[in-house]
């Protein structure tokens, strides 16, 4: 007899390794593997929540199977690690029944080419059925789920207690956010969601978003808070001329156009730009789209305002993505600044005389971003500093948080 689930989590097994064996991108992951995409709506969402909490709470799992071992477990039973990782999952943060947990877990090991560790897993999950209240108290909380690079680099920055809340902040999923063409508070009402302070629309339930109303119509796009504010940094736009460089998904470039500046948007990705091209034609939207590498790309003519929303570690972005704490690394970092560099220099290049650069990174890392500019400013007499605003995921916690970012307005003479 089939034991029920344990399609949903065959699924998230095959992500789960994905991610965390392969490196792969957990949206990537989802999209990739048949075994979730067959799977009923219902069943989708639980594997889903099970990958994405799973590694949420990484540390805080993988410090419970640590205890209940007494050597770690061999290079030929991983499956079985990744498993266990689900089925503490399912016991301490999902509240699925210990009964259901427990043996679809040992089952999932069956099935998956691991009956070896059966009587292990059951053992260890019975143990912890029993034992994780306790041991939850003894873990320090904020400091378990974020690796070592990433808390030293953060409390360096920051401070032990700022880094304290936004480690916290990374254990909630975020709200869904939606920038709208017009009538906020109209939308909110709608949706079921609240107008936030700079027009945001903040929904207060998960939705599916392709269902929900105005999709289709184009009304809104899906735009966290933080980014809408870093482009309502440059103030009036209507009639500017701007370069998006970075552009794709088109967030930033939809705020723009909707603002009535006259956009054109570069990517070096096709496959990226496609994505821009399908949202700007949902939302009625005509941009000027073009696939360059805007390190050696130029315009024909200098351009009023450029925006660089440049490729970065994304660490900002851990409530969406909880995969990036374990994915990334400060190698990636240093390799990313060096890019995002050559863009800051490349955008300099394309403004007129007296013309500005927006330069934004989803990131909490200092070297991308307010090092860039301290650089910058030792570097470029002729360039001022006119603005300089940082976000973290841990600000205005009353309303839900957001994303972290940083970003600089420059003007150049």
């Amino acid at each position: 007899m089939k034991v029920p689930g344990i399609d949903a989590r065959f699924a998230a097994l095959e992500i789960l390794e994905s991610v965390v064996r392969r490196k792969r991108l957990l949206d990537d992951a989802l999209d990739h593997f048949q075994s979730y995409n067959r799977l009923m709506p219902r069943d989708r969402a639980f594997a889903r929540n099970l990958v994405s909490t799973t590694l949420r709470r990484l540390g805080q799992i993988d410090g419970l199977i640590d205890h209940c071992l007494q050597s770690p477990l061999a290079k030929k039973s991983r499956r079985s690690h990744d498993i266990l990782r689900l089925g503490v999952c399912q016991l301490v943060f999902l509240q699925t029944a210990d009964h259901a947990a427990v043996s679809a877990s040992v089952e999932l090991a069956g099935q998956s080419g691991q009956g070896h560790t059966k009587k292990l897993i059951n053992a260890i999950l019975r143990r912890l059925s029993r034992e994780h209240d306790a041991l939850i108290k003894s873990q320090d909380l904020a400091r378990s789920n974020v690796p070592d690079w990433l808390w030293f680099s953060w409390r360096k920055t920051y401070g032990e207690e700022t880094t304290r809340k936004i480690a916290l902040a990374h254990l909630n999923e975020a709200k869904l956010d939606l920038s709208v063409k017009s009538d906020p508070a109209g939308w909110a009402e709608k949706l079921h969601g609240q107008v936030l302070a700079n027009g945001t629309v903040r929904l207060q339930k998960s939705q599916n978003v392709p269902d929900m109303d105005g999709f289709d119509e184009g009304e809104w796009w899906v735009q966290d808070t933080s980014a809408r504010a870093v482009v309502q940094m440059l103030g009036a736009i209507r009639g500017k001329q701007i370069i998006d460089l970075c552009a794709a998904p088109g967030g930033k470039t939809a705020y723009l156009l909707n603002e009535g500046a006259r956009v054109t948007a570069v990517d070096r990705s096709d496959n990226r730009l496609k994505r821009l091209q399908e949202n700007m034609a949902r939302l009625r939207f005509d941009t000027e789209i073009i696939t360059a590498d805007a390190t050696v790309w130029r315009p024909a003519d200098r351009t009023d305002i450029v925006l660089v929303d440049a490729p970065c570690s994304a660490t900002g972005t851990i409530r969406k993505h909880p995969e990036i704490s374990w994915l990334k690394s400060q190698d990636d970092v240093d390799k990313l600044v060096a890019l995002q560099s050559r863009l800051l220099a490349a955008a300099l290049e394309m403004v007129k005389p007296g013309g500005q650069v927006l330069f934004a990174t989803c990131s909490l890392q200092a070297e991308e971003g307010p090092d860039h500019i301290q650089r910058l400013a030792d570097g470029h007499p002729r360039v001022t500093v006119l603005d300089q605003r940082r976000w973290l995921p841990s600000d205005e916690p009353e309303t839900g948080g957001k994303d972290g970012f940083f970003a600089c307005l420059l003007q150049c003479d």
